[in-house]
């Protein structure tokens, strides 16, 4: 074979396997709405999960890859719909947070990948999404979450314990472990039940707390039983006016909480704060999924 012919069959075998590689990689795997997904996009995001380790085969890594990019691209056309844009720097920031959540710098992150068969810019335009799903949220899904104060306060009635229904005005009394000083934990402790087996209520509290040293003695102020942990709730409403919690060791040293005050009082203010935040997200999820289902249901997504 003269050379002339060896090169000539040489670059038709190289550009032949470049025009095949150049065709997977721009043949569609799904089209939504006019928007091509190629299938190089879908190996690409199913390489990610891999990373992940989600899925447990090749092939419904492929399928999740495929449903997760036709969600994405209706929150992306919605986002636009919606004239929201994500910037560059929106997007740095995120993969920014993502190496810090792994605990690796960015460079290294852009390794870990690297050395996975996985590009950035693949786990890029996920971040993207996300950025820009967050606004669409925001914008026009949270205006449409209601929350019912009665359903609310059904909620917190079940919830709220009879034990739990006081008020209590407190004090602190803080045996101190100054920082460096080598007094045990133990030693503080002990010298707290002294003190608790000598107090008489909370006018003498203070004076009492002066035969001992680095004991302070804090005012709390009024506190419903449902604002503290259950524990030392279920401890002081045991106790009466005058009484006084058994020591426990916290940050500064050894503390205890005297009751000055105590009275009946049901409050489900603090309860339901907490369950406004839960049911919101609750709500917020369902109502996401319901917004993004919608969008699925009107969209043209073939898959080829």
């Amino acid at each position: 074979m003269s050379f002339q012919r060896f090169l000539t069959t040489t670059l038709f075998i190289f550009f032949s396997a470049f025009l095949s590689q150049s065709a997977v990689a721009s043949s569609p795997g799904v089209t939504v709405n006019g928007i091509q997904i190629s299938k190089q996009e879908i190996s690409f995001r199913a390489g990610l999960l891999r990373l992940e380790r989600r899925g447990n085969s090749n092939s419904a890594r492929l399928k999740v890859a495929r449903d997760e990019l036709i969600d994405e691209a209706l929150k992306m056309q919605e986002a636009k719909r919606l004239n929201i844009t994500v910037t560059e720097k929106q997007v740095d920031a995120s993969f920014l947070n993502v190496a810090r959540n792994l605990k690796l710098s960015v460079s290294n992150l852009n390794k870990v990948l690297r050395d996975n068969g996985v590009n950035a810019k693949t786990l890029k335009d996920r971040l993207r999404v996300g950025v820009a799903w967050s606004e669409v949220t925001q914008i026009a899904i949270m205006p449409r979450v209601q929350i019912s104060d009665l359903e609310l306060n059904e909620k917190a009635e079940s919830e709220l314990k009879e034990t739990l229904n006081y008020d209590f005005l407190l004090k602190e009394v803080l045996f101190i472990i100054p920082q460096g000083s080598g007094i045990s934990k133990s030693k503080r402790t002990s010298q707290a039940n002294q003190y608790r087996k000598s107090f008489q209520g909370c006018d003498s509290a203070v004076d009492l707390s002066l035969s001992y040293r680095d004991v302070a003695v804090l005012d709390i102020g009024r506190r419903h039983a449902t604002q503290l942990p259950d524990a030392l709730a279920k401890e002081l409403v045991k106790l009466n006016a005058g009484g006084i919690t058994k020591p426990r060791v916290v940050a500064k040293g050894v503390s205890m909480l005297a009751v000055c005050s105590k009275t009946s009082a049901r409050d489900l203010t603090f309860i339901k704060s907490g369950l406004r935040q839960e049911a919101g997200n609750e709500k917020l999820k369902d109502a996401t999924e319901d917004y993004l289902k919608r969008l699925k249901n009107r969209a043209s997504i073939i898959i080829h």
